[in-house]
């Protein structure tokens, strides 16, 4: 990308070479990941074990590319610049045409049988878009972001995963008060127009999406993305700064190949609720007897093993593959010192994404990627409404001392 096609208001700063590796968090990162896989593997099953292995391989390509959900809609309201967005494009596109192959020719790994799954179109699903959103900009991270932040080492993001899973006890608790709210059947475009007809909808709405941020971008001349070190030569493929596109295909094609082997759709949130509902066995009380809990497949989920949890799996291979290219990069470092009003902004902003990610049945990974993927209309809702919340989260960031980009800043 050139500043020709993709206007910014000056050039963006030459990236600072990478720090030593730190070999201690590589070590423990990589023997954790060996023997997890080996466990998990022996004890489970190939299916598992695989699971969890492109979990670590999705954890490398989130911290390596830095791909963002939470800085991109930031950069994109704030400022107009929309090469977060672009990217993401690039990834909803990649996947939804692995996708298409996958299902239109039945293909399916492990005995899996994968399938599209759309959600109901209704008041949750807009209601937990926007609350997830805004808890995205306080919280300083998406439900991925959240992952790999934390696998990274990033103190302040642990909070927010605790934030985060209390929101979803929070939810499973209260579930009666959020069922039942009125809404539209699920759309899929398949069932209407073929699964190709799908795809072609799907990619001339993202080619158009990809089109207008050069408008905007265009027109509002905004500071450039910031850098992250990098190494160079070969040395960048494991120790990064990958640049954004080639994470956005990277993450495509393991997003399609979790729907290969599982049947459905890359995941994050309802680990969460599962984690958080273990937890809370294990002090005594019994989440079990909650009305969200027994229903079967939520039953079944809560009396086995996190290991059985496709989620869970993918997200634990996050975390660990996330810390492998942290400390591969010279990246992996624990801040020490928390501003109050930032840790409060991060526990606040983990329980509104724990809460809106439940009530709208996903995240910015299994409602507005795995959405869009299968080409269910509530993935583009999902979107246009956590765009609206982004807008509201960028208002609350000023009150926890958070700064929002500007036009005048060198970066943003």
């Amino acid at each position: 990308m050139t500043t020709q096609y993709f206007p910014t208001s000056c050039a963006a700063p030459v990236p600072s070479p990478e720090e030593p590796v730190r070999t201690v968090p590589l070590v423990v990162a990589g023997l954790l990941a060996v023997g997890l896989t080996w466990f998990v593997w022996a004890s489970y099953g190939a299916k598992q074990g695989v699971l969890l292995a492109l979990g670590l391989a999705l954890g490398l390509a989130l911290f390596h590319s830095r791909f963002g959900f939470t800085s991109a809609w930031r950069q994109l309201i704030a400022v107009g610049n929309g090469a977060g967005l672009r990217a993401h494009t690039v990834l909803l596109g990649t996947a939804a045409t692995l996708i298409a192959l996958i299902i239109s020719t039945g293909s399916g790994l492990f005995g899996s049988v994968p399938k599209a799954v759309g959600n109901p179109l209704g008041l949750a699903l807009l209601v937990g878009a926007v609350l997830f959103a805004i808890g995205m900009q306080l919280g300083g991270a998406c439900a991925s972001g959240t992952l790999f932040a934390v696998g990274s080492g990033q103190s302040t993001i642990v909070l927010t995963l605790f934030g985060f899973i209390a929101g979803s006890v929070l939810y499973t608790w209260a579930f009666p008060l959020f069922d039942g709210w009125p809404a539209l059947p699920a759309v899929v475009l398949s069932e209407h127009v073929g699964w190709w007809g799908s795809w072609l909808i799907t990619i001339a709405a993202l080619t158009a999406i990809f089109f207008v941020t050069r408008l905007v971008q265009a027109r509002r001349n905004p500071p450039p993305a910031d850098v992250v070190p990098t190494a160079r030569g070969l040395a960048r493929i494991v120790r990064g700064s990958w640049p954004l596109l080639v994470g956005a295909v990277v993450l495509g094609v393991l997003a399609a190949a979790v729907f290969l082997v599982s049947g459905g759709i890359w995941g994050v949130t309802f680990a969460f609720a599962l984690w958080g509902a273990k937890v809370v066995q294990l002090l005594g009380l019994h989440p079990e007897a909650w009305e969200f809990w027994q229903t079967p497949a939520n039953a079944k989920a809560l009396a086995a093993p996190i290991w059985t949890d496709k989620t869970s799996l993918t997200n634990i291979g996050i975390m660990i593959g996330a810390a492998i290219a942290a400390a591969a990069a010279g990246a992996w470092k624990i801040h020490s010192s928390i501003p109050w009003r930032t840790a409060l902004a991060a526990v606040l902003g983990g329980v509104l994404m724990g809460i809106g990610a439940r009530l709208a049945g996903g995240c910015n990974i299994g409602a507005y990627l795995g959405g869009i993927s299968v080409g269910s209309l509530h993935g583009w809702l999902w979107g246009v409404f956590a765009l609206g919340g982004t807008w509201i989260g960028l208002r609350l960031r000023p009150l926890f001392g958070l700064a929002n980009p500007q036009p005048s800043d060198s970066v943003c």
